[in-house]
């Protein structure tokens, strides 16, 4: 776990900041925080403490009663020089909020509180992320001060666009939300080796759109969610990870390459052309089996009490198709949504009949694990029998079934 030093500058974005320290602590990582004097005009000191159970720092002078050290280690036998000591044991630093007089400061080498100081002395990797109103976002100035940093080796974690803090204003300059912010950090942590280092993972999530006319479309209810999580676990493992997203609104995981589809035929092509230099294929974006045999050009024009008569055709079974040109060093992963019955059943005849490692089923059935639904409960399906994996969040489950495969991965891509 990384040992991450928080910078939170002022502005109304600043209990954000909260929220990132906790996921961060919940998450096993050391947190310390640095505060500007004006950003404890809108959040406490106290509250963070609380937090991360550790002294929060102001003034460049003030005295650090746990010597420098991270929550889990222990303080060296000496007193020494607070910001120095702090960044020297950092592994990361992120500024976030990010305000535009901080940002300012900090392009300019200005050491005026603990948190620019400690910056200019950090020699671990750095980031800002910036929060403010647009307009001020938006300024050269800013945007003259991002760029000094950029050519320094600072990453910006870009702003959200969004409603903004002033009454009815709305812009880019939102700080992203806290789980964006820690995969970001978790992105710049210098890793150690493990067994999915130079692993190549394609992941598919989301759902295809087949078209009707130029507005309508035959489609499903996958959000992506579950694709996404895999996504993100597999590249926090160390793997390159590619991630075809069929329609899929929700961000993407830090360090992993995206490709964005509509149809089957798109994703299909995706992922043919990518899926021979892949170790790992985890299947998990549900693919329409039908599309529409006649496609309108315009806009279908609806007659008074007429009828619509819409003919379907099949569409090419990717996961099998891909399946049957497999090599030996590849593992490959599908996944089934069913809607109640012998839901495991049918994962094991599709286990078999489209020749892969596993079948991920879940029950789309019940309404706590539906689709779009933050939390599943699924049963990996695979040669050597039903792997039941309860109740949890898709992020869980995500690891649960990277866990499951892991040594036919690393096994495999040695062959």
């Amino acid at each position: 776990m990384a040992r991450i030093l928080l910078g939170v500058s002022g502005g109304i974005a600043a209990y954000k900041a909260l929220e990132l320290a906790r996921l961060a602590t919940r998450g096993g990582h050391g947190v310390r925080v640095l505060m500007t004097p004006t950003a404890t005009r809108f959040v406490g000191a106290a509250s963070f403490e609380g937090i991360v159970g550790a002294p929060v720092l102001i003034e460049e002078f003030e005295r650090d009663s746990a010597r420098g050290a991270f929550p889990g280690d222990d303080p060296p036998p000496h007193d020494p020089i607070g910001h120095l000591e702090l960044a020297s044991n950092a592994d990361v630093y992120l500024v976030a909020p990010a305000s535009a007089n901080t940002l300012a400061k900090l392009a300019a080498g200005i050491c005026d509180s603990m948190l620019t100081t400690a910056f200019l002395a950090c020699p671990a990797p750095r980031a800002v992320a910036p929060a403010m109103n647009d307009r001020m976002y938006e300024d050269a100035a800013t945007q003259r001060n991002l760029e000094v940093l950029r050519e320094r080796g600072v990453h910006v974690i870009e702003p959200d666009t969004g409603p903004l803090a002033s009454r009815g204003e709305h812009g880019t300059g939102r700080l992203p939300d806290a789980a964006r912010l820690l995969a970001a950090l978790e992105a710049l942590v210098p890793s150690t080796p493990g067994p999915w280092d130079g692993k190549r993972v394609l992941v598919t999530a989301g759902g295809t759109r087949e078209p009707i006319d130029s507005v309508r479309f035959v489609g499903n209810r996958s959000s992506g969610r579950m694709g996404i999580a895999l996504a993100d676990r597999a590249a926090r493992r160390g793997a390159d990870v590619t991630l075809v997203a069929a329609n899929v609104a929700l961000p993407t995981p830090a360090g992993v390459e995206r490709v964005d589809v509509e149809t089957a035929a798109e994703l299909e092509a995706a992922v043919r052309e990518r899926f021979p230099s892949c170790h790992l294929l985890l299947m998990a974006a549900a693919v329409a089996d039908y599309r529409p045999a006649d496609v309108v050009a315009g806009k279908i024009r609806r007659e008074q009490d007429s009828e619509l008569e819409l003919r379907l055709e099949p569409t090419e079974d990717v996961l099998a198709s891909v399946a049957a040109e497999r090599s030996r060093a590849q593992t490959i992963v599908g996944f089934a949504a069913e809607h109640g019955g012998d839901a495991i059943g049918r994962g094991r005849e599709k286990l078999g009949r489209k020749g892969v490692d596993a079948i991920v089923v879940n029950d789309v059935s019940r309404p706590e694990i539906g689709f779009d639904s933050e939390r599943n409960e699924v049963v990996i399906v695979d040669a050597e029998g039903d792997h039941a994996v309860s109740l949890a969040s898709k992020e869980e489950i995500a690891d649960a079934i990277l866990d499951r495969i892991a040594d036919s991965v690393v096994a495999r891509a040695y062959t």
